[in-house]
């Protein structure tokens, strides 16, 4: 009688190759493993070798970079995507694509069960979860990690009384993930916030301190908020990510780190490099200052945030996001045009954009003497634009002069009666 299947999120890091051998033991179960390469970098074939010698019964090797890159990167940039304000949500928009990969495979291979390789401290578990239960609420979740009882020490031994061949040592303990948006560091000395991360974490950006003495420009292309091509050059999607990244890499740029709120209530130090994400999310927000409204800005950052907060909470099915992007969406309908970008010594600045849609009037702006604008009107505006502030003001004043004339009145009052 065959036994039943559990498909497994496989990245051939230690905790899933660990984790295969465990789901064969502990769950009587043959294993389907699933990778997907979402731009991370890694030797594909190697890790589906791997994935066979550890004893895998089928594995499945999605390229799925340019789905990530359109359907959820893009989408980010669309909505200005930066938790707190610093992270580019990278490892949150990966995880709802692998769990939807992990359901079709189940599907296929009429697996009773899907595990990924997710603790029970970090943001992943409920990306995961939440994501492969409503794609699929028959499916069993099971996450070994909330299950065993490893340190990362006795991992380690664990692999090696097994035979399973780590990336790691004990004395490199760096837990990372990478993608086309970002790359993320965590373990080791990052939990110590009041330590410095040190160099040997930093993989794809060089130090600022060697970073080229002379700037470079770029000019970025946009189309309805999505990146199109680079210095008037059109490219697909997973080019143009790329080619971005490799110059921000170069510049020093997009080194971060911060203290960040999980989902899950944890307070954590962060470390990511998001040299592309840094680049394309500036110039984006730049053009979108020339051809917005003030109003459409100033209501767009509220949205923008939200949808920020959903997809790092783990919410990326939730029909609310589907709701943002019906807004975030017509917004970018005008956000079009390009913007200059200057690279250097760890900083990527606007310094020229323009766009067909632009807002700007230079017959209204100018300094110069136009007829376009009639300065004269500016004292009209000025009187009804303030005039709340200024009743407010008024009659704050002549509270404060009845007060001081009541005041006044109290301090003669008694002189006056005791002549009496």
């Amino acid at each position: 009688m065959a036994k039943k299947k559990i498909v497994l999120a496989y990245s051939g890091g230690l905790d899933t190759s660990v984790m295969l051998k465990w789901l064969q033991e502990q769950y009587d179960s043959d294993v389907v493993s699933v990778t997907l390469d979402v731009g991370q970098g890694d030797d594909l074939k190697a890790i589906e070798e791997k994935a066979w010698k550890l004893g895998v019964v089928n594995h499945y090797t999605f390229d799925s970079k340019t789905e990530f890159a359109v359907e959820y990167v893009f989408p980010a940039i669309k909505a200005n995507a930066l938790y707190m304000d610093t992270y580019p949500v990278s490892s949150s928009l990966s995880r709802p694509l692998i769990a939807k990969k992990l359901v079709e495979v189940a599907e296929m291979e009429d697996a009773y069960a899907v595990a990924h390789g997710c603790t029970g401290k970090g943001n992943d578990q409920v990306r995961f979860d939440v994501t492969i239960k409503s794609l699929n609420p028959k499916l069993k979740i099971i996450a070994p990690v909330r299950e065993w009882k490893f340190d990362r020490h006795s991992e380690i031994l664990w692999a090696k009384e097994h035979g399973i061949p780590v990336p790691v040592t004990v004395d490199s303990p760096y837990s990372i993930d990478q993608n086309l948006w970002g790359r993320s560091i965590e373990g080791g000395v990052l939990e110590y916030p009041n330590k410095i991360a040190p160099d040997e974490i930093w993989d794809w950006t060089v130090p600022v301190e060697k970073a080229p003495n002379e700037p470079e420009y770029i000019t970025i292309g946009f189309h309805k908020g999505v990146p199109v091509s680079i210095d008037g050059v059109e490219m697909k999607p997973v080019e143009l990510l790329q080619k971005v990244h490799k110059a921000g890499c170069r510049h020093g740029i997009g080194r971060i780190e911060h203290m960040e709120d999980r989902t899950v209530g944890l307070k954590s130090r962060e470390t990511y490099e998001i040299p592309a994400a840094e680049i394309l999310l500036i110039a984006h927000k730049d053009l979108e200052k020339m051809v917005l409204t003030i109003h459409q800005m100033l209501v767009k950052r509220e949205i923008d945030h939200k949808w920020t907060t959903l997809v790092y909470q783990g919410l990326w099915v939730d029909p609310l996001k589907k709701d943002l992007e019906a807004f975030i969406d017509s917004t970018q309908e005008n956000v079009t045009g390009w913007v200059t970008m200057k690279l250097f010594k760890g900083t990527a600045k606007p310094v020229k954009r323009d766009s067909p849609y632009s807002l700007y009037d230079y017959n209204l702006t100018s300094f110069d003497i136009n007829v376009s604008y009639d300065q004269g009107d500016a004292v009209g505006f000025i009187s009804l634009w303030g005039l709340p502030s200024v009743t407010s003001w008024n009659l704050k004043r002549k509270m404060i002069e009845k007060q001081t004339v009541e005041e006044e009145t109290q301090k003669v009052a008694p002189t006056a009666k005791s002549k009496i």
